[in-house]
């Protein structure tokens, strides 16, 4: 039988270039494709980030429209309800920078809460005035588009909130394969991104459609507390653009 050459080891030699460039290969392989990884993760965390900046907006813009309620439909000073919702979102951006991701969370909920009790509260005094023809007009109508255009604000935020645990949750896994609504991107015929996540522009388009066509329109709710805060959020709507519409038949 025909016997193998004697490699450079057995001979007692030193290796030959060629080998120990490819032994160097082997062993910095792993190390190489390993750090790529982490780099590649690390880049898609960050990319999967969603901005906390609008929803400070949306939270803010809420406070304005409520300010600018006449005294008799507000609650309090017309600047108080603005400033506790400044001072809570300076509360929830510094709980966030620091990573108190809990603390966070329920800075916010106390937020939309205390919003959605103030609009709730001035829709009730919007529609025992109505009747008695306390408010002029132009003050009416001011007033009922201050309270219908709060109300998406205030839903898109509870949306975004609560859908799959919050921003933070959701940040945490790539891609939005599972929550409370429906989107069209999660759509497999539609051409379903993995990487796709929602952020508060689509929660907002949500509650907008919600507050027009009164139905969720291409986003439907799969969990019943979505159901829940849709149907809420729609009978809010309906109430305002009614007791419009009854009050313009009386002015005419």
């Amino acid at each position: 039988m025909p016997r193998s050459l004697p490699t450079s080891k057995s001979w007692g030699r030193a290796p030959s270039p060629v080998q120990g460039a490819l032994d160097r290969v082997e062993h910095e392989t792993p190390l190489r494709y390993a750090l790529a990884v982490a780099i590649t993760t690390n880049k898609k965390e960050q990319s999967t980030k969603e901005p906390r900046w609008l929803a400070i907006i949306a939270m803010l813009a809420s406070g304005l429209l409520y300010a600018a309620l006449p005294s008799s439909l507000s609650v309090g000073p017309d600047w108080m309800l603005l400033a506790v919702l400044a001072a809570l979102m300076v509360s929830t951006v510094i709980s966030h920078r620091v990573g108190h991701h809990r603390a966070d969370k329920t800075i916010g909920y106390a937020a939309s809460g205390i919003l959605t009790l103030a609009m709730i509260w001035s829709l009730g005094l919007l529609v025992a005035a109505i009747p008695k023809h306390e408010i002029e007009p132009k003050i009416l109508l001011r007033s009922a588009v201050a309270l219908w255009v709060t109300n998406i604000l205030v839903f898109a935020l509870w949306y975004w909130r609560l859908d799959a645990g919050g921003p933070h949750e959701r940040e945490k896994v790539s891609g939005h394969k599972k929550g409370a609504f429906l989107f069209p991107q999660m759509n497999l015929e539609a051409g379903f991104d993995p990487r796709w996540s929602p952020n508060f522009v689509d929660y907002l388009f949500l509650a907008f459609n919600t507050s027009t066509a009164l139905s969720p329109a291409d986003t439907p709710a799969l969990s019943r507390w979505a159901k829940i805060l849709m149907m809420i959020q729609a009978t809010i709507s309906l109430a305002v653009l009614a007791l419009l519409a009854a009050r313009a038949v009386n002015i005419l």
